[in-house]
C-alpha cells in the first residue's frame, strides 16, 4: 500500500441529528455542465463548448437501524409542516488519530427520499436506512497536518 494513501472506512458525518456514524456516503460529486455555442455566421456546423453552471450531485446516507432513532423520518416529515429545515451538512475523513483529514461541507442540504431497509427473513445483515439529500453546494477542504 502506498505510504500517503487514506483509509476510506472512517468518517463522521455532523447532519445535524444525534448519531454521526454511517455505514456508507456517496454522491460527493460536482460536475460542470457544458454549453454549446455557434455563431450564426459560422459555416461550421458544430460549436464551441464553454463551461456552464457546476451541478452537485445528491447525497446518499446510509445507516444501522437503532431502536429508538426516527431522527432521518422525522428530518423528511418536517417538510409535512411546511418547513423541510434546511441544514449544513459536515463529513469528515479521519485518520487513525479521529482527526479530520479530509472535510466535505455542505449549504442549506435538505432530504428529497427516505428508503427504509430491505427486509429478508434469512439473512444476516443489519437492516440500513437510507437518506438522500440534496444541496445548494459542496465545498471540499484538505487539512494540513
Amino acid at each position: 500500500m502506498a505510504q500517503n494513501s487514506i483509509n476510506r472506512y472512517h468518517f463522521l458525518v455532523d447532519w445535524g441529528g444525534t448519531r454521526v456514524g454511517f455505514a456508507e456516503v456517496s454522491g460527493l460529486n460536482i460536475e460542470i455542465e457544458v454549453v454549446a455555442v455557434r455563431d450564426g455566421s459560422s459555416a461550421v456546423d458544430s460549436g464551441a463548448k464553454i463551461p456552464g453552471i457546476r451541478k452537485f450531485s445528491n447525497i446518499i446516507l446510509k445507516r444501522g437501524i437503532m431502536k429508538g432513532d426516527n431522527e432521518f423520518f422525522n428530518w423528511i416529515n418536517t417538510k409535512s409542516n411546511g418547513d423541510i429545515q434546511p441544514r449544513d451538512v459536515v463529513i469528515n475523513l479521519l485518520d487513525e488519530t479521529h482527526a479530520p483529514i479530509f472535510t466535505w461541507k455542505l449549504k442549506n442540504a435538505f432530504p428529497i427520499k427516505y428508503i427504509g431497509p430491505v427486509l429478508v427473513a434469512d439473512d444476516s445483515q443489519i437492516a440500513l436506512e437510507t437518506l438522500e439529500l440534496t444541496h445548494e453546494g459542496l465545498t471540499v477542504i484538505s487539512q494540513n497536518n
